[in-house]
């Protein structure tokens, strides 16, 4: 039988035709510049394949004379600009300034604006340089975090006019007289603004920030610990739009401070409170009136006690309730969240030494909502964790660290139960053994779990 030709060529070529390069030598020769998406076009450029082996059969002397011509035109260069700035979209930041200085061609599809979009610029202002914020505004970039900052922050608000998001976490020589000479007139577009660990930020800085960044979505204040009810009075009253503000370790802010937040703000979405020692369960009732909140850390709030969840518990669009080491929280505190209706998704009482099996017990009866939830260092045993797996079948993430009460018997209600767990964390859990891991690594979507100071038994 005779064979096909076709497959003659691509199994059989003859050694000297073996040339890649000059394959690409001679359809170069007389393609146009962007050949590739010509040909693509113009499927008639296509040519029978045994004409393509008689036309590379030419000698090597033709082939060397036209290298240096031909060279030029299958550079990456020939690609069009805008399928460059595709490609170094996908580069990391140190690598797209990089390839800018490469020429001039891949400089100006470096510059374009799609490259850019989404990068955050991290800075150090030590000294000045005039031409860093239009290299910047060229470049299309809206979102600037100060690492340092030596100079005047006016330079950044007036060099970055269209500027989106400043993050001035850890600049602690940030004070109210920066502040005051930096917002002077309205900034429209500056909707997220990071004043984390700037400790000589008061009260002052947050009067001029409601009163010229009225668009601001996102406050970050943690640390601030100058910030007092005054600023919550001042944010209720000018940031009509804020959608998350965190409070961390903001210890002057108490109960007043939340009924003054809660009176003129409803579009607030997320609230940190983690931290603030004067807060009480009269803050908790005063949250109620956030009605578009979907989460609040409370961590650390050691004042807060059973009877505040009560106000949580009817707050029907609250997902996220962050407990961490609320110390008076206890298994009646998970009852009053589990008949008040809540509808949470994400509940963490971790190191909360009052919760134990019965507080499972009320979780399992009434937050059937739950995809995750943390009980690390809790008082839980294997009876408690056979109550949650039996309804809540749900469950993507469960933490149950230095729970040293667990056993083998748990992990294997946990493994015949929680099918869509996709996340375990058995940190200190010593009472384990090969036995339960076994079972517990048969989760059909499980993609993280967390041994530490575990050994092999």
């Amino acid at each position: 039988m005779m064979e096909d030709p076709t497959q003659v060529l691509f199994t059989e070529l003859p050694v000297p035709l073996l040339s890649t390069a000059a394959l690409l030598r001679h359809h170069h020769h007389t393609a146009p510049r962007y050949q590739p998406y010509h040909r693509l076009h113009q499927p008639q450029h296509f040519h029978n394949p045994i004409q393509e082996l008689h036309s590379l059969q030419r000698p090597f002397e033709e082939e060397d004379q036209t290298e240096e011509y031909d060279q030029g035109k299958t550079h990456i260069s020939c690609l069009y600009p805008e399928i460059l700035a595709i490609i170094f979209s996908y580069l990391d930041v140190r690598d797209k300034g990089r390839v800018a200085q490469v020429c001039t061609a891949w400089r100006d599809a470096a510059y374009h604006k799609s490259v850019w979009r989404g990068v955050e610029a991290k800075l150090h202002l030590r000294r000045a340089n005039p031409s860093l914020f239009a290299s910047l505004v060229k470049r299309g970039i809206k979102r600037v975090q100060v690492l340092s900052l030596r100079k005047s922050l006016r330079d950044v608000i007036q060099g970055i006019p269209n500027l989106e998001s400043l993050n001035l976490s850890g600049c602690y020589s940030v004070a109210d007289v920066g502040i005051s000479h930096a917002f002077v007139a309205d900034a429209p577009s500056l909707c997220e603004l990071n004043l984390s660990l700037c400790k000589q930020v008061t009260d002052n800085s947050l009067s001029r920030i409601a009163q010229y960044l009225k668009n601001l979505e996102v406050l970050e204040l943690g640390g601030c610990c100058n910030v007092t009810n005054t600023g919550l009075v001042l944010i209720a009253w000018g940031l009509k739009k804020l959608k998350r503000l965190n409070l961390r370790s903001c210890w002057h802010v108490s109960d007043q401070g939340i009924g003054h937040l809660a009176l003129g703000n409803q579009s607030l979405e997320y609230l940190g409170l983690q931290d603030c020692q004067r807060l009480s369960d009269e803050a908790l009732k005063h949250a109620t009136g956030l009605t578009s909140l979907k989460s609040i850390n409370l961590s650390f709030c050691v004042s807060i006690t059973d009877s505040g969840l009560k106000h949580l518990a009817k707050m029907t669009n609250l997902r996220e309730l962050n407990l961490r080491s609320c110390d008076n929280i206890s298994d009646t505190g998970m009852a009053y969240l589990a008949e008040g209706g809540s509808r949470i998704s994400s509940l963490d009482v971790s190191f909360c030494d009052k919760i134990g099996d019965q507080a499972l017990v009320h979780i399992s009866q009434g937050l059937f909502n739950l995809r995750s939830l943390s009980l690390s260092a809790c008082q839980i045993s294997d009876e408690g964790l056979a109550k949650i797996a039996n309804t809540l079948h749900d469950l993507e993430t469960l933490n149950i660290g230095q729970c040293s009460r667990v056993t083998d018997k748990g992990l294997t209600t946990i493994a015949e139960s929680l099918l869509r767990l996709k996340c375990i964390d058995l940190y200190g859990c010593t009472r384990i053994t090969t036995v339960g891991l076994e079972r517990i690594m048969k989760l059909p979507q499980l993609s993280v779990l967390n041994l530490g100071l575990w050994h092999v038994r």
